[in-house]
């Protein structure tokens, strides 16, 4: 079908997506219990949206759309109070954390949907692999030229949000020495990485979308699993980098420091984006997924290394007086909180030596998000 037109949005407002673990309390693996949840998420008005994913053992829920951090972690503390109400009725935990850390993929059931069929028809057992868990923020944006420039200007910044949100150091029983394993699964996907670089919406959908339309191989933007990707039919921008934290606070906290940048973004803080900025993100992404906040990056204008901490500590700063505009300063404190006290990937695996056993991460991941 042809791209939808680009959706007119208020600038800089937020909403937030978080697929959750569906987690058995007796044994602590995952448990196919997506539609009973649904159907007791149905039984009452739920603070958001809740849909299944792709397998079984997973669900996603939704904002609505804010303005300020503070909105938008109320509502994600209203959705979680409900979840875990409705866990508590069926005997099923919900958390959240970028992999399950010893679910085995083989056993999952794809969810009785017609594009999830589709999906899984075509990528093979990829689709149950699938069974990984990510944040989505969504950033409103005035025109697709506004979204194609931020998408590119926040290039240098997506190891920011990979090292901050990780929280997938194990799959299937193993430590993958990655902060975010997570994104590994995602690359496996041939449409996934970034967007092509353009600047100009008509020329992102007539020479690019229309000619992968017409190759058969995509039929909208939900085809493409790129890091960031605009959304036309909300009017945003989709950075989808992120593993699910284990507390909604981190949650809001990452949404809030993506509007200030994309605020400062829209002021022209820095150079505008060019190609070459691209020449070492896959290497910078690389870092920040298998690192966390001590990857060592490169700047693609100064070509200058540092590590993510470090160049995470200097662009809070940078922000402060954009945040104070956006009333979002608690979202920064939140963010110097996670450098201090590291990743979600640095509490699972402290957890895992001080217990001894993988069920024990996954209780911490409960505790956590019920707190």
């Amino acid at each position: 079908m042809p791209l939808e037109p680009f959706a007119k949005s208020e600038p800089l407002t937020l909403g937030v997506e978080l697929e959750l673990q569906l987690v058995s309390l007796s044994d602590f693996d995952l448990t196919h219990a997506s539609s009973d949840m649904l159907e007791v998420l149905q039984r009452r008005p739920f603070p958001g949206t809740v849909v299944p994913e792709i397998t079984e053992s997973m669900i996603e829920v939704a904002t609505s759309i804010h303005h300020r951090h503070d909105t938008l972690l109320a509502q994600l503390r209203e959705i979680r109070q409900a979840l875990a109400g409705a866990g508590d009725r069926l005997n099923v935990g919900v958390c959240g954390g970028g992999t399950h850390p010893f679910q085995q993929w083989s056993e999952r059931r794809i969810f009785p949907k017609p594009r999830f069929n589709q999906v899984s028809a075509l990528y093979g057992y990829l689709a149950k692999q699938f069974t990984i868990f990510g944040q989505h923020v969504h950033v409103g944006c005035t025109s697709g030229d506004e979204a194609l420039f931020l998408l590119h200007a926040l290039n240098r910044y997506v190891p920011h949000f990979i090292a901050l949100a990780a929280s997938s150091p194990f799959v299937q029983r193993h430590d993958t020495l990655f902060s975010s394993a997570r994104l590994n699964s995602v690359f496996a996907f041939p449409l996934s990485g970034r967007a092509p670089f353009t600047l100009d919406w008509a020329a992102f959908e007539g020479d690019y979308f229309s000619r992968m339309e017409r190759t058969g191989v995509v039929r909208s933007m939900k085809d493409f699993y790129w890091d960031i990707r605009p959304k036309p039919e909300y009017g945003t921008i989709e950075l989808r980098v992120c593993d699910t934290p284990l507390t909604v606070e981190r949650a809001a906290a990452l949404a809030g420091y993506l509007q200030v940048l994309c605020a400062w973004l829209r002021e022209r803080g820095e150079p505008a984006p060019e190609e070459t900025d691209y020449l070492v993100y896959n290497y910078n992404r690389f870092q920040a997924c298998r690192f966390g906040l001590e990857g060592t990056i490169v700047h693609p204008k100064t070509y200058a290394s540092l590590t993510l901490r470090e160049d995470i500590e200097a662009t809070v700063s940078a922000l402060r007086g954009v945040a104070a505009d956006l009333r979002a300063d608690d979202a920064l404190d939140q963010v110097r909180r996670m450098l201090r006290e590291g990743n979600d990937a640095t509490l699972l695996r402290q957890q895992r030596g001080d217990a001894g056993s993988m069920e024990a991460v996954v209780d911490v991941a409960l505790r956590r998000f019920r707190d």
